[in-house]
């Protein structure tokens, strides 16, 4: 059986220092990293982009079935992903963590394992954080920073009139897995003895406990001189980001449903559960997709890349946010996705 080293026998200094014990340095903009009263970073006269986000136990993850090592990895990997939103390029994160005596300093190295394999795969240097303790569950808050030459920042509200809708990869993935995994942990609780079930869901598992960032879609812009006239991540689900688009670039779009990308085995395991797999592609969160709009004179640049489907158009603001359904039928897409506060 291995051993366990109580956090407390290390105190707060000595965790940072045993944590990060092996942390390396890889971007020339780190000047000092982890280890003094705050980093030090040099961006040589580029935009700075900077993210947060808080992950909770209970309501971002449960560590019944997520293990600690791809807890790190996503950790890091929700933030990458927004930092590449904005077609900026991640260079730096903080890690932060709240913690009960419930964790040993072994499942930490666990957690920050994972945080190191998304930092070396992303190429991106971990400068900073803070330890502290939490009377309930595990709290992680992870800020992204990145740079992006001052002219090719994306932002929300740029589509206009006659811009393609786009996606990267497919939709609806990571919320048939955690269904998946739910239905698991049901029956585990039920009866300890039964062993769960995930032959041939590899695929929806990996979605949610190791997604990954889209750095290939902002490399593949770069290379091909293209600029997106909005983009955000999908991380609450389709349907939600399409209308902040909208709202925010003034615009109404439709989308087509059988436009929409859904993987053979997402939609086989929505048929299993008796769910539409368009439901899931426009409502399942945490797919962490890039949603963006482009002019039409770029189509000609995408149309070979297959990580890239157009599901759409924009259009006038007065005429809202559709989809036509493959039966030709026009719908209203309202925000079904994730909502942090219910």
């Amino acid at each position: 059986m291995s051993s366990r080293t109580e956090i407390a026998s290390l105190g707060e200094f000595g965790l940072i220092d045993h944590l990060t014990r092996n942390n390396e340095t890889r971007n020339a903009s780190t000047v000092v990293s982890v280890g003094d009263d705050a980093a030090v970073l040099d961006h040589f006269g580029k935009r700075v982009v900077v993210t947060t986000d808080l992950l909770i136990e209970g309501v971002h993850f449960d560590l019944v079935y997520t293990p600690l090592t791809h807890l790190g990895y996503k950790s890091v990997i929700v933030n990458l992903s927004d930092v590449y939103a904005m077609n900026a390029i991640p260079t730096q994160v903080t890690v932060s963590i709240g913690i009960s005596n419930r964790f040993s300093v072994e499942a930490l190295e666990e957690f920050y394992e994972g945080v190191y394999a998304a930092c070396e795969k992303y190429n991106v240097d971990l400068v900073g954080g803070d330890t502290t303790t939490s009377n309930k569950g595990f709290i992680i808050s992870v800020t992204a920073i990145g740079e992006v030459a001052e002219d090719r920042f994306v932002k929300r509200d740029g589509a206009k009139k006659g811009d393609l809708v786009c996606v990267s990869g497919d939709l609806g993935a990571a919320y048939l897995g955690l269904l998946l995994m739910e239905r698991e942990k049901k029956i585990f609780l039920e009866s300890p003895e039964v062993q769960p079930d995930l032959e041939g869901q590899d695929y929806i598992l990996r979605r949610l406990l190791k997604p990954e960032a889209r750095k290939d879609i902002i490399e593949f812009f770069e290379k091909n001189d293209i600029l997106p006239t909005s983009m955000m991540d999908i991380s609450d689900g389709l349907s939600s980001e399409i209308l902040h688009i909208c709202k925010q670039s003034n615009a109404g779009s439709i989308l087509y449903e059988d436009k929409l990308p859904v993987a053979d085995q997402s939609r086989e395991f929505a048929f299993k559960l008796e769910l539409d797999p368009t439901a899931c592609a426009l409502s399942g969160g945490e797919d962490y997709e890039l949603l963006f709009t482009l002019d039409q004179k770029d189509y000609d640049k995408i149309v070979l890349n297959e990580q890239i489907s157009v599901i759409g158009y924009i259009t006038e603001p007065g005429e809202g946010v559709n989809i036509i359904t493959r039966s030709g039928k026009k719908h209203a897409i309202t925000a079904q996705g994730w909502n942090a506060f219910k």
